[in-house]
């Protein structure tokens, strides 16, 4: 039978992060993620697992801690907060650049600079478009709950192996520090190194009696065989884009309107859908779980049947924009957001809709 506790969060990360298969995780104590390395110290997994868990001296330096660890296919991650994922933008294009899997946990407070210890969603850009130097994606997935924050670091480093890309958790400090019951899975075991060096072949695990030595890096000083790499890199994203969306819906059968939101805001503006339903507004909510990839074309799909979207960010508008070129022109978009910290109610969400659709 599953196990059932009552955790928050960033708990969550952590657990999950011990019971599938985590090798190693370097991180930097920031609010409002803490409490990841916080529990990972607790629970001592080295002492029953195996796995590394080590308070790095910056973000600087965990971020090239998972690059050694990922050439040697090892499953490492981290976790921070939005100043800290900063620090990490030039690590995170070199495993891009070299193609190394990894996990990147951004539990996103507001901004910019030092902002508050409030959650935000202003990091959508840093996380979607790459963040760093350079034509690089991250896989990004956006949990809504402690379940899910539990569920995605397993799915985040699947996708991440398959692809050998950098993947990233994006969450915020609403869903990092709210506690639920989480279901917990059973405890993964880790691959042996004779069982990565016949999986992974490309990774770094010294001469073999099959092959050579590999060396991974993001260096190509001839134009010519860095745009070949920039090629193939753009051609796994294009994969990426036709396999690994994730989405979902909410009394979309019948909407002439939508509202499209993620991670916290997507409960919100389900309560707000619900509202509004009673009031006989036929609104639905599309929430992309993936984004990136990002719901394009399911979103373009809905277009004929609606009248207008909202987008609602905790943000100045961010996923608005990927929403309005998914859409093309056809309908309008409208946006709402809060910033610096300024969570909005469901009533008031529904009043902004209600707004928005009246112009």
């Amino acid at each position: 039978m599953a196990e059932k506790i009552l955790m928050k969060g960033n708990e969550a990360i952590a657990h999950a992060a011990i019971r599938c298969g985590c090798d190693g995780y370097f991180g930097y104590p920031i609010t409002p993620q803490s409490e990841v390395m916080e529990t990972l110290m607790e629970e001592k997994p080295w002492e029953t697992t195996g796995m590394v868990v080590l308070q790095a001296e910056s973000e600087t330096s965990a971020i090239n801690m998972l690059y050694g660890g990922a050439c040697c296919a090892k499953r490492v991650m981290t976790s921070s907060s939005s100043p800290g994922i900063s620090l990490m933008s030039e690590g995170l294009s070199y495993l891009a650049g070299a193609e190394l899997p990894c996990l990147v946990v951004n539990v996103v407070r507001g901004g910019p600079g030092l902002g508050t210890i409030q959650p935000g969603q202003g990091d959508y850009f840093q996380a979607v478009k790459g963040g760093g130097h350079g034509d690089y994606k991250n896989i990004v997935l956006a949990p809504s709950s402690p379940q899910e924050m539990y569920n995605f670091v397993d799915k985040a480093f699947d996708l991440a192996f398959k692809y050998r890309n950098p993947a990233m958790i994006l969450s915020d400090g609403i869903v990092g520090q709210m506690m639920e019951t989480v279901e917990m899975g059973p405890m993964k075991s880790r691959m042996s190194n004779e069982e990565i060096i016949k999986r992974y072949t490309w990774a770094t695990t010294g001469k073999t009696k099959d092959r050579k030595q590999n060396v991974i890096t993001s260096l190509a000083m001839e134009a010519e065989v860095n745009e070949m790499n920039n090629l193939r890199l753009q051609a796994k994203y294009r994969e990426i884009e036709n396999n690994e969306v994730i989405f979902e819906t909410f009394h979309c059968e019948d909407a002439n309107h939508l509202m499209i939101a993620y991670g916290c805001m997507s409960r919100i503006c389900e309560n707000a859908v619900e509202q509004a339903r009673k009031e006989g507004i036929k609104v639905g909510l599309l929430r992309p779980v993936t984004l990136f990839p990002f719901p394009t074309k399911e979103i373009q799909k809905l277009v004929p049947q609606l009248d207008t979207i909202m987008t609602v960010e905790l943000s100045a508008g961010q996923m608005v924009e990927d929403v309005r070129l998914a859409v093309n022109g056809a309908i309008p978009v409208n946006f709402y957001g809060r910033m610096g910290g300024v969570v909005p109610s469901p009533e008031e969400v529904l009043d902004a809709f209600k707004k928005s659709i009246l112009k």
